[in-house]
């Protein structure tokens, strides 16, 4: 007994299945640390695509998440893995605004009118800022990208023109017109 035993220890797993090293991919294991130093965005991204207009921020955001890290090697320059995450955030939001559009126009029992805020959200925003927020969701989409990027994230015009994916002289102009659409709005309030 005592000599099978010795057999089943040592000698069997000698003589079984080689296992699995423990150094992955090196490319992999890049790629899992890169998107994991993503995470540090995922706030700003989430408000991003809220304010943005998405109706499911977390999904959009999780789904940029992926995107990114399925495309990884793809990406040209892994510092610019964050741009690239903003573009996609912004971009998944476009896609999901105009498919809701279509859907409701599709939709055989039109919609309610009005959508009436929380009353958590409507007890926290005062009454300024509840005005801004109207204002700036009844901003056409482009204007409202711009600005958001701009004042929110503090983005250069160039980064902005990179998110979006249109020209630096069109972010000037959709960022005067939703600024002078706003200051309209604020204006007529007082």
């Amino acid at each position: 007994m005592n000599m099978s035993m010795r057999r089943i220890g040592p000698a069997a797993a000698a003589e079984g299945p080689p296992v699995k090293a423990s150094t992955a991919d090196p490319v992999e294991q890049e790629r899992e640390a890169a998107v994991a130093r993503l995470d540090l965005h995922y706030t700003s991204m989430l408000r991003l695509a809220a304010l943005l207009g998405a109706d499911d921020p977390e999904n959009i955001v999780a789904e940029a998440y992926y995107q990114i890290y399925r495309k990884w090697r793809k990406l040209r320059d892994a510092e610019s893995a964050e741009a690239y995450l903003r573009s996609t955030v912004c971009n998944l939001t476009r896609m999901r605004i105009r498919h809701l559009q279509v859907a409701r126009r599709h939709a055989a029992a039109p919609a309610a009118a009005n959508s009436v805020a929380s009353a958590e959200n409507s007890a926290l925003l005062k009454d300024d800022q509840r005005v801004l927020v109207d204002a700036l969701q009844a901003l056409p989409a482009r204007q409202r990208e711009a600005l958001v990027l701009r004042h929110w994230l503090g983005l250069k015009e160039s980064e902005i023109a990179a998110a979006m994916g249109i020209s630096a002289g069109s972010v000037k102009t959709h960022t005067a017109r939703g600024l002078a659409a706003l200051t309209q709005a604020m204006e007529a309030r007082r």
